[in-house]
């Protein structure tokens, strides 16, 4: 069932009122043309509904129903976005993906050193899963890497006005931490993918530019150059680890030299996709066993604070954090 505004017969609820569509849930829009939230009737789970043209992304669905099928779906290493039904539009080339709600990784922010290891080991778990697969993403950037973040949540917030509570009454309640409700991270939107054939161990093509621009490969606005597309999803990785993370947070420094691995401008030394998911992989578990602790469970700090609702460096902060870390010790939450 969709929100009101978007079923058949709507009025909107502040019609001859006086009041703003401002203040009612109806008067709120879809940002995305081709995504729009909805209620499952069997249980009143809210669920994302997204269109696919089989015209413009001829690829999509195929992909994504092999990695929602046995035996990828349930392979533990799949983070793909899970896949709850798929409907076909009759006299259409369109079909409907029905999702879970997912956030994006980077919101709620990350508070400890190991909320963001165990993000990225994930989205390290599920990238190699995929070219374990043959499949190279091609659009890796921040947007399609999503937690399913529905347990932080002590109730869930409105699709489109994630301040407010799903019934526009009231601002949402405060999440849980991500050590305290750990959310599972996914790699979402093949629009731009492709499955490679096993026999095809070295791809190369010109592929359209993603999301990321800063792609060496794609020429910097000069035109793109042949590539091998498993290299570009290692640099969008890294570079999203750079820009999200690095770049915002202190405490991280040390991933500083694999991000730099995997950002490096020649496409040559990133080629052999095999040989750097496994370097990936490794130096990163090299990382994991290296941290004690408590240097998992320190806190990482904004960089640039820039309003009033980010979190200070006051005694206040430091006290919430301590009280965070003792309570998750006591109540056996890993740091990762």
């Amino acid at each position: 069932m969709l929100r009101p505004r978007y079923r058949s017969g709507w009025v909107p609820s502040w019609k001859d009122t006086g009041k703003r569509w401002q203040q009612h849930e109806d008067g709120i829009q879809l940002r995305h043309r081709a995504v729009i939230d909805a209620t499952r009737l069997s249980d009143g789970e809210t669920v994302m509904l997204k269109r696919v043209s089989h015209d413009r992304d001829p690829h999509e669905t195929d992909i994504t129903m092999f990695l929602a099928s046995e035996p990828a779906k349930s392979h533990p290493r799949n983070h793909s976005t899970p896949i709850y039904e798929v409907f076909e539009v009759p006299g259409e080339d369109l079909s409907i993906f029905v999702m879970p709600v997912l956030d994006y990784f980077y919101k709620p922010r990350f508070e400890t050193v190991g909320e963001v290891l165990e993000c990225f080991r994930q989205v390290f778990e599920g990238l190699e899963f995929l070219h374990d697969c043959r499949i190279a993403h091609r659009d890796l950037m921040v947007y399609n890497i999503m937690m399913g973040s529905k347990d932080m949540w002590p109730e869930l917030y409105h699709i489109m006005a994630p301040h407010r509570n799903r019934s526009f009454t009231a601002r949402v309640k405060k999440p849980f931490t991500k050590t305290a409700r750990p959310p599972k991270y996914h790699i979402i939107d093949f629009g731009m993918s492709r499955r490679y054939s096993p026999d095809n161990l070295n791809p190369t093509e010109i592929a359209p530019e993603g999301g990321d621009r800063t792609v060496p490969e794609f020429g910097n606005g000069t035109g793109a150059v042949v590539h091998d597309p498993f290299a570009v999803d290692i640099y969008c990785v890294g570079n999203v680890i750079q820009d999200y993370i690095l770049k915002v947070y202190t405490g991280c420094e040390f991933l500083q030299p694999l991000v730099d691995a995997m950002r490096e401008p020649d496409p040559q030394k990133r080629s052999r996709i095999e040989q750097v998911v496994e370097q990936v992989v490794e130096q990163y578990n090299k990382i994991l066993k290296s941290r004690w602790w408590w240097q998992l469970r320190a806190r990482v700090f904004l960089k640039n604070p820039t309003g009033w609702h980010d979190e200070r460096y006051g005694v206040a902060d430091y006290t919430r954090q301590l009280f965070n870390t003792v309570g998750h010790i006591l109540t056996f939450k890993s740091a990762l």
